[in-house]
């Protein structure tokens, strides 16, 4: 991991960072942490903001299993599962890009926490 990184876009489950130094950008999404170069990184947002949930969805609607919407990796063996909504999440912070002010800070609809007055 770079030290000198800077933070270009978040949401409730994750981050996007550049290193100022190497221009690598740094994915960290719940459980999964993933490295880009420029290029890697523009193919991997053209892809999941091109990725049809529906489709998806409606194919994988009589597994078992709750993550239904693949992406697949350069290794054979290892395909990634997410939700619709775990996508949505995705989709949002590749699209923060687009805009030309930076939102470092979560809103407070992000905050997935029940608060208890005391």
């Amino acid at each position: 991991m770079c030290n000198s990184t800077e933070i270009i876009s978040t949401v409730k489950s994750g981050e996007l960072t550049k290193c100022k130094q190497c221009n690598i950008y740094h994915l960290s999404f719940n459980n999964i942490y993933l490295e880009f170069s420029f290029k890697e990184f523009e193919r991997f947002r053209t892809y999941i903001l091109d990725i049809d949930t529906e489709y998806w969805e409606a194919k994988y609607a009589t597994s078992n299993i709750k993550r239904k919407i693949p992406i697949p990796s350069m290794q054979e063996n290892l395909v990634l599962l997410f939700k619709r909504e775990e996508i949505g999440e995705l989709k949002l912070l590749f699209k923060r890009l687009d805009s030309q002010e930076k939102q470092y800070m979560l809103k407070m609809e992000d905050i997935d926490y029940t608060l208890i007055l005391n």
